[in-house]
This record gives C-alpha cells, structure tokens and sequence, in this order.
C-alpha cells in the first residue's frame, strides 16, 4: 500500500506571498497532497487568480504581514472559515537589494527587515499562536541565511535571524506539539528573479557556484514543504531544510 505519511487531507494551510512564484510552487504542492489550502498576499486579483488554478477549496486573503492588524485579520478570517490552522508556510519576503552597506539607506534596511522578520514574527505570533497540537510551521529562509552574499547585508541579516527566530520558537512550542523548521532555497528562477538569472554576469556567477548546473523552480520547493508539513517529518523541529541545488556545499 502506498505510504500515507505525505497525506494532507483534512489539513488546513495557510501560505503568505502564496500567489505567485516559491509560494504559489509550495501552495500546488500542499493541494496536490490534500491540503486546503488558504494564500495570502497583498493583490487580491493575484491572490484569486491563483487560488482558481489551484482549486481544492483553496482562497485567497489580501494581507501584508508587516501590519499586525493584517495578519490578525487573516488569522480570524481562516478560523471564521475552518476552525483551525494546522499549517502555516511563511513565505512572504523580498529580495535582495544588492547593495553596499555604505550605500544602504535606513529605510531600505528596514523594509527589508520590516518583511522578512517582522513579518514572520506576526505571522507566527498570531497565526502560529493559533495552532494546536500537530502544528506545523515552515518558515522560508534561504541560502543567505546560512552563507554570506556579496553586497546584501540587510537580507542576509533578515533570514539569519530568521533562521534562529525558528530555532527558539521550536523550543518553546515543543511542549505544545508544534514543530517549527524552516526551508533555505537556493537561486530559484521565478518571475521576480528571472532577469537577475538570466544576466550574464551576475546569472553566471550564481550558475557556476551551483553544483547542480541548474537554477531551481517553484515546483522543486514543493517537495520540502511536504515533507515539513506532514507527519513525515513529525520528530523534526528546530532544522533547516536547505534545497538549493547544493550551493552551500560548494
């Protein structure tokens, strides 16, 4: 019989920055698997765009999770809706600015971590927070928060922390039987990164570092969030799941 370890059905899943790109990629992932699944983001039309494609029930909420009286309003409007979050994939985030710290000005750095940290830390204070036992949160890092990338200090800065925000959390949830992980992808190509990847330096340079020889896609993102979400992975917490083709490696 096929092993039902990966099975989803019944679960309700919340994905934040789920309507397009690494989001949308994990969102197919979690519905192929029998999740329902709710995205939120901050462009209804992209959100309910999106959410028709994936089907399943799945719906979108307009959200930006750097305002707290926003994601408080997500949380009820899922618990209105289900009763419950049994998982949640905080994947809203930008990117890199590439820049020199010199030249970084206090209100990029703060936009950057406004997003990236503070964003997570509403969504698991609120979202998290609603969780009862089984829970699940993924909380996407990236590669740049377990190496350093030339001339990105505030996003560096934002997913390291990230990385120990999830170590934390997963102490102090333990005893309420919520797992907390993160998943660090490498150089996705996505419609947000593609011009990025694709120059010919700069696309090159992340190429050549990338063992695989390949950039990943949204769909190669899915798999991990699986594994995180399911009972699959129910004795983990605390970890890093690194997909990114093994650039860390090198």
């Amino acid at each position: 019989m096929p092993s039902t370890d990966f099975d989803l059905t019944g679960k309700i899943c919340v994905v934040t920055g789920g309507g397009r790109g690494i989001g949308r990629g994990m969102a197919e992932g979690l519905v192929r698997n029998g999740a329902t699944v709710i995205i939120a983001g901050r462009t209804q039309a992209t959100l309910d765009e999106a959410a028709a494609s994936l089907g399943q029930g799945a719906w979108g909420f307009a959200t930006d999770v750097a305002k707290e009286d926003d994601v408080i309003a997500l949380r009820d409007a899922v618990l209105a809706r289900h009763g419950q979050i049994d998982v949640l994939v905080n994947n809203a985030g930008v990117d890199p600015i590439f820049k020199q710290i010199e030249r970084t000005s206090l209100a990029e750095w703060q936009h950057i971590i406004d997003i990236n940290l503070t964003g997570l830390f509403l969504c698991c204070k609120y979202l998290g927070g609603a969780m009862k036992q089984g829970g699940s949160v993924i909380n996407v890092s990236s590669l740049a928060g377990h190496v350093g990338l030339v001339r990105s200090v505030p996003y560096c800065a934002s997913k390291g922390g990230a990385e120990l925000l999830t170590k934390a959390l997963a102490i102090d949830w333990a005893e309420r039987g919520v797992r907390v992980n993160t998943l660090a992808p490498g150089w996705v190509d996505t419609d947000l990164t593609h011009q990025l990847l694709e120059h010919d330096v700069h696309g090159q340079r992340m190429l050549a570092g990338t063992p695989m020889g390949r950039f990943g896609t949204p769909r190669d993102m899915a798999g991990g969030v699986v594994f995180l979400a399911s009972d699959a992975s129910a004795f983990m917490t605390g970890q890093s799941l690194v997909i990114d083709g093994g650039w860390t490696a090198a």
